[in-house]
């Protein structure tokens, strides 16, 4: 179940996938990790049946997502897509004519199935290769 996270209480949580998907399996620096937006962001958490937060994401008030993060054992069972699908829902509430990301390489396919389409090169985020990618809303 995807659900609309509270940053105040959700936030422990939200951190916790953070950094062991972020910081400590894929060696991001932490002082990387933490941005002083995050607070202003919409973040959506996958939980599972016993209310444990799996999977995470968040759109930005300029309509980028990030920080989409799932628990290893989680993961290839749709979390992220779920969590996908619920930011995009909110981009295209909050009236966006689309929504960028920054996707790692090895998820370019995943983004490129629900329609998003890479632009510019590819580029180094935290040592890890990277590529913007944006989707646009086709009613809007």
């Amino acid at each position: 179940m995807v659900r609309p996270a509270n940053w105040s209480t959700d936030e422990a949580a939200i951190a916790h996938v953070r950094r062991v998907v972020f910081i400590e399996e894929q060696a991001v620096p932490e002082g990387l990790e933490w941005e002083a937006l995050d607070p202003e962001c919409a973040w959506f958490v996958a939980c599972a049946s016993d209310g444990e937060i799996v999977g995470i994401v968040r759109l930005t008030p300029d309509a980028r997502i990030g920080r989409m993060a799932v628990l290893t054992a989680w993961r290839r069972q749709g979390v992220g897509a779920a969590l996908l699908a619920s930011a995009l829902d909110a981009a295209r509430r909050q009236g966006h004519s689309s929504v960028r990301l920054s996707a790692q390489t090895h998820a370019l396919p995943f983004y490129a199935r629900y329609g998003f389409q890479p632009e510019g090169e590819i580029y180094q985020d935290a040592g890890i290769p990277h590529l913007a990618m944006t989707f646009t809303f086709k009613d809007n």
